[in-house]
């Protein structure tokens, strides 16, 4: 797994998440990477500073914050409201989809970050949902 500073064309700057670098080149010339703050799909890689603790302020506008939060609401939501909460059998779920031994679908639950590594090694696609902002689930 790997995580990229990303700015789309009106320089909103955020994470994105993925197997490799390979993975982000497919999906940005696809456009399947979208700024969740303007849905513009003109999205490069940014300059990359190495990690330093202490604490980190946020380039984001109120406004702009309150959008990110609505949107990883409505992501969290979309999963909930579309897929199969299988709990803390994700990771077996996973597999038994990844290797064609259930009927495919889309699942959620939770898993280690052992657990994890292992599924993404293994080529099984997984990404961690949007925390729980509003508490709600």
């Amino acid at each position: 797994m790997i995580v990229y500073n990303l700015r789309c064309r009106n320089a909103h700057e955020f994470e994105g998440w993925f197997q490799d670098s390979a993975a982000f080149d497919t999906q940005a010339k696809s456009g399947k990477v979208v700024c969740p703050v303007c849905n513009s799909k003109k999205v490069e890689k940014a300059i990359m500073a190495p990690a330093v603790s202490g604490a980190r302020k946020s380039n984001l506008t109120d406004a702009e914050t309150k959008q990110m939060r609505q949107f990883m609401t409505g992501l969290r939501k979309y999963v909930q409201d579309n897929a199969d909460y299988v709990g803390p059998n994700f990771a077996e779920e996973a597999r038994k989809i990844h290797y064609g031994e259930v009927e495919h679908r889309h699942i959620y639950g939770e898993a280690s970050l052992e657990e994890a590594r292992e599924l993404v090694e293994e080529g099984v696609d997984v990404a961690p949902l949007p925390p729980d902002l509003d508490g709600a689930n």
